[in-house]
């Protein structure tokens, strides 16, 4: 027998280095007690030289998919939310609202964090008895995922020391109905800008990847939900063309609606601490990062706008 050093560990069988003629078939038989002695002398060996212990694959279980419920406004609002009236900025991509963010966050009682994608976190009952047991408590999975999105939002506005909460992740407007349900206390920024500037702004980030008519499609699908949204809940239209031809007028506008005095320092959004600018949580371009507001580009003549946006352009006052 050859040493355990010129063992070769191969799919489903193990060879001792001499090829082996074809086996013929014969009837399956039990493991004696040498065999099975055997291969436990070459397992430990194995494990003594390498760490590993060779084990039969078996095909894992997958659990099956959880059904889900219905979502449902909380049972008991002082006990079920920590938060009090979140703000969240609806807007489509490239409409300004990382702009929005950082002016607001300059505020010493707003507190206005980078996109968070609170709808995307998700909760998993993964056992039957998680699942009885949330059941006796009166929990749904969807209320348990209300609680944690309320304690995250709670976390980050009790860390910042102060006392208005504002989200501004775009893909909120997906979801207005499931923020309604968590919160149904929640008030909204309607933040608008020309439709045919979202989509050239959105085709220019990357053209090659994303050609004018794509840009178009993809960026309608927001604004058609934001426009759902202004039509089913009360809020304050923001336009960006505004917030940047008049600042102080705009932020002065949204302070009195928050209920909070309007500051000065907002303007200068360069002077406070944002976080970084990163890829995928908000804007990360040079304009943003200047620290200053910077002039908006010139809004497209009417016969510039592609048709598929003509409705929408027109539906905001932009035609």
């Amino acid at each position: 027998m050859t040493g355990v050093r010129d063992l070769r560990i191969r799919f489903g069988r193990v060879d001792f280095g001499n090829p082996q003629p074809p086996l013929t078939a014969r009837p399956p038989r039990l493991p004696t007690v040498a065999a099975m002695a055997w291969k436990s002398r070459v397992n430990a060996a194995v494990e003594g030289m390498t760490g590993y212990v060779i084990t039969r694959a078996r095909p894992r279980a997958v659990p099956a998919a959880e059904p889900r419920d219905e979502p449902r406004p909380p049972a008991d609002p002082a006990a079920d939310r920590l938060l009090r009236a979140p703000v969240f900025v609806l807007s489509p991509v490239r409409s300004g609202s990382t702009l929005l963010r950082v002016l607001l966050n300059s505020h010493s009682r707003i507190h206005a964090p980078h996109e968070l994608h609170v709808r995307r976190i998700a909760v998993t009952l993964t056992t039957d008895p998680v699942r009885q047991a949330m059941e006796a408590a009166g929990h749904r999975t969807s209320d348990i995922e209300h609680i944690l999105w309320d304690r995250l939002l709670h976390r980050e506005l009790v860390r910042s020391g102060k006392e208005v909460i504002v989200d501004k992740t775009p893909s909120n407007v997906f979801a207005c109905r499931r923020i309604t349900t968590c919160w149904p206390d929640a008030r909204f920024v309607f933040l608008l800008r020309h439709p045919a500037s979202i989509a050239r702004s959105w085709h220019e980030a990357d053209p090659r990847a994303r050609p004018m008519d794509e840009a178009v499609r993809h960026t309608l699908q927001y604004m058609r939900h934001l426009e759902d949204a202004r039509r089913r809940h009360d809020g304050i239209d923001v336009r960006y063309e505004r917030l940047v031809d008049d600042t102080e007028g705009e932020l002065r506008r949204l302070c009195a609606w928050l209920g909070v005095e309007y500051e000065p320092g907002m303007v200068r959004y360069g002077d406070k601490d944002h976080g970084d600018f990163v890829k995928g949580i908000g804007d990360w371009r040079d304009k943003i990062r200047s620290g200053r507001v910077q002039p908006g580009r010139p809004l497209p003549a009417p016969e510039e706008v592609p048709g598929a946006l003509r409705e929408i352009a027109a539906a905001w006052g932009y035609l």
